[in-house]
């Protein structure tokens, strides 16, 4: 049953960037009040979908900055040792 509900699932943004402009659009759109129940129901799904996908994407690069930090920080440590 978890393919079903997988393959009715929306289609995964490009990129954060895209991800977050469709979601303004669609916090956009709510705001405004003109859309029916169905509509509201469905654009807070997607809503939920692209928040999950940048929070999840947001989690990724920071745990690339520390990767990339601890890595920074453990190279000028052995540099700075070389240099007395």
């Amino acid at each position: 049953m978890a393919k079903s509900s997988k393959a009715s699932a929306s289609p995964q943004p490009e990129s954060f960037e895209a991800a977050s402009a469709e979601l303004e659009k669609i916090v956009a759109a709510m705001e405004a009040g003109q859309m029916t129940l169905e509509a509201s129901l469905a654009a807070y799904k997607r809503g939920a979908e692209l928040l999950q996908y940048c929070q999840k994407q947001l989690q990724n690069a920071q745990q690339q900055v520390r990767i990339l930090e601890a890595d920074m920080l453990k190279n000028y440590t052995v540099s700075d040792t070389h240099d007395r």
